[in-house]
Formats: structure tokens, C-alpha cells, sequence
């Protein structure tokens, strides 16, 4: 079955930045928009960012625009997500999920595929 696997997580200061990765395996990851969510703990999972099929459209949250940056690499079947000036806030575990269409989308209804996730704290 697909498989995703997120990684780069850790313990951060605020103001300081971490680069999350996801390898995806089993998919035909370039038919695929990539999304990253994070879900802190008592809140509902949110969209962070996504990026359609093609790396050419990129989509971000408000609260993450202008820090975060989304690429993929079909080439290696990974996306990544550059977070910089990170906030207390950020902090969240952090998934990569895989759209069912190729187009990019903000809902976690419009993915069919996530990784297990991978933990962000940014300290004050």
C-alpha cells in the first residue's frame, strides 16, 4: 500500500527553522497534489500547505505565509517544507498527505493518503 513517511521534526527556538521531508513510496506521486496539515493537541487537523502536481502551484495558510516555503521533487517521489522563523504556535505534529487529484486542495477530505507525522515544537 502507498506509504509516506514524514521526517526532519525536532525541538527548535523560536525564530529558528527545520526542514520536514516526506518520501512517498507506492503512488504515482507525480498524479498526486502533496499537502503538509498539523493538528496541535486539542485542535482540529489544519491545512499548512500544498502543492499541485507539477511543483508549479504552491498554496499556504495565512498564520504560515512568507516563512514556510512547500517544493517537491518528483524525480525522488518527496516533498518537503522549509519552515523558518518558527513560533511557539508552529508547534503542532506536522503530516505530509497525498491529494486524490492533482490539483492542490485545503480540505483533509481531498486526501486519500497521510504519513504517521512527525513532531514540531519551537520553544519561547
Amino acid at each position: 500500500q502507498v506509504q509516506l513517511v514524514e521526517s526532519g521534526g525536532g525541538l527548535v527556538q523560536a525564530g529558528g527553522s527545520l526542514r520536514l521531508s516526506c518520501a512517498a513510496s507506492r503512488l504515482t506521486f507525480s498524479g498526486h497534489a502533496m499537502g503538509w496539515f498539523r493538528q496541535a493537541p486539542g485542535k482540529e487537523r489544519e491545512f499548512v500547505s500544498a502543492i499541485n502536481w507539477n511543483g508549479v502551484s504552491t498554496y499556504y495558510a495565512d498564520s504560515v505565509k512568507g516563512r514556510f516555503t512547500i517544493s517537491r521533487d518528483n524525480a525522488k517521489n518527496t516533498v518537503s517544507l522549509q519552515m523558518n522563523s518558527l513560533k511557539p504556535e508552529d508547534t503542532a505534529v506536522y503530516y505530509c498527505a497525498a491529494s486524490i487529484l492533482p490539483t492542490s486542495g485545503f480540505r483533509v477530505s481531498e486526501y486519500a493518503y497521510w504519513g504517521q507525522g512527525t513532531q514540531v515544537t519551537v520553544s519561547s
